[in-house]
């Protein structure tokens, strides 16, 4: 496949942020419905679960949430308590069930919990760092045993820009041998990607270099100021819609699939380009509510956000409304994760956006975005507060000229 390099001008991101869209628009795309979707009830059950298996990792990543380091910790799960929790995840029939680190190789039994996992009927995912850990035989052995998916990090085009990334030379040359790897294999790859000032210009050289790579999806997250990460890395607004407009025109010629993490105000940006399209009478990409890929993995439907379809258990058994949001709702060796997700005051007020502040508290999206609350909590001390990174004014607080 030829890529052709996307670049979107600057007025025309302005000008699909800040046009009104009309009640029928809004209708037409399901805005004034007030669930989440009609298919999946985030009061339930998450849509997504992420175990922190441990916090140990081989590499030193610039923007670690988890300020991980080489030594594992003395209050991981145990395997018991790491079987209970996976006997949990499956009984509530969760649909996406991660298992990340720090690395999830530096814990010996990793191959027998992913065992587990996957006889319980778990569809498991590992994002394993790229480290000498990650042989050939240790990504056969993890399909073996079960993995639906793999993810792996990647951050640039080059050694240059991924290396300072992550903190250890030679990296990226890992990172690549496992992709190549893990599809000689017959395993399905993700790559994820984070967003920053060290690789904001790197964006189309890093595409082209992954329509070589054979992967099913993109998954492009945008930074959190929180662990390693630092304030000075973050992307202003202006540049979010820029690299959004980017995202959705490639969206429609990849040869994977692209979903973002921790930009839910992307939905914004593509309900208001879709609603331009129909308007003018051009073709737009299907809107299915959850989509399954060719590895059986669904995608998550939309108004997905940090609690709300969401949750994340730290290696000690913290519950987390993400790994981005680093406030507790309770500890599963304490009580289960479904009483946690279902009843936690936390978890509670953040799905209910008439919780939310600013912009975000009057927005005519905010069913289908509802900005990140953890960049909210991360940048202004108040996970309710609007979302510090969006250009869109809503049609609630915009003056008439």
């Amino acid at each position: 496949m030829t890529f052709v390099t996307i670049s979107a001008p600057r007025d025309l991101s302005h000008s699909i942020a800040r046009r009104r869209m009309s009640k029928y628009e809004q209708g037409d795309l399901g805005m004034d419905r007030g669930e989440a979707t009609p298919h999946f009830d985030f009061n339930e059950r998450p849509f997504i679960v992420i175990w922190e298996t441990t916090q140990a990792c081989d590499l030193v990543c610039a923007h670690c949430r988890a300020c991980a380091q080489p030594l594992r910790s003395p209050e991981e799960l145990s395997r018991a308590e790491a079987e209970r929790l996976i006997d949990e995840v499956a009984r509530m029939r969760v649909p996406v069930f991660v298992l990340t680190g720090g690395d999830p190789l530096k814990r010996p039994d990793i191959y027998e919990l992913i065992g587990y996992a996957a006889r319980q009927g778990a569809r498991v995912s590992l994002t394993p760092s790229a480290t000498p850990l990650l042989t050939y035989e240790a990504l056969g052995n993890l399909k073996n045993a079960g993995v639906a998916r793999l993810a792996v990090s990647l951050d640039g085009s080059t050694a240059t820009i991924h290396d300072a990334f992550r903190g250890v030379r030679g990296s990226y040359e890992w990172t690549l041998r496992a992709v190549r790897w893990a599809r000689e294999i017959g395993s399905p790859v993700q790559i994820n990607t984070t967003i920053t000032r060290r690789n904001l210009k790197d964006m189309d050289n890093l595409v082209q270099l992954l329509v070589t790579l054979d992967i099913f999806l993109w998954s492009v997250f945008f930074l959190v100021p929180t662990g390693r990460g630092q304030v000075s890395d973050l992307v202003d607004a202006e540049e979010f819609e820029e690299v959004f407009a980017r995202l959705y025109e490639l969206s429609h010629r990849a040869p994977f699939d692209i979903k973002t993490t921790e930009a839910q105000h992307y939905r914004r940006y593509v309900a208001m380009r879709r609603a331009e399209e129909r308007r003018r009478n051009l073709p737009t990409a299907s809107q299915g509510q959850i989509r399954v890929s060719m590895d059986d993995i669904a995608r998550a439907p939309r108004g997905i956000n940090d609690g709300k379809g969401f949750v994340f258990i730290s290696h000690k058994g913290d519950v987390y409304p993400s790994g981005f949001l680093p406030l507790s709702a309770g500890n599963i060796r304490q009580q289960s994760l479904q009483e946690i997700y279902r009843h936690s005051p936390l978890f509670l007020g953040l799905r209910d956006t008439s919780n939310l502040k600013g912009k975000c508290g009057v927005c005519e999206f905010r069913e289908i975005c509802g900005g990140s609350r953890a960049r909210a909590y991360a940048l202004a001390g108040d996970p309710f507060a609007e979302e510090p990174r969006c250009v869109y004014e809503p049609k609630a607080i915009m003056v008439p000229a």
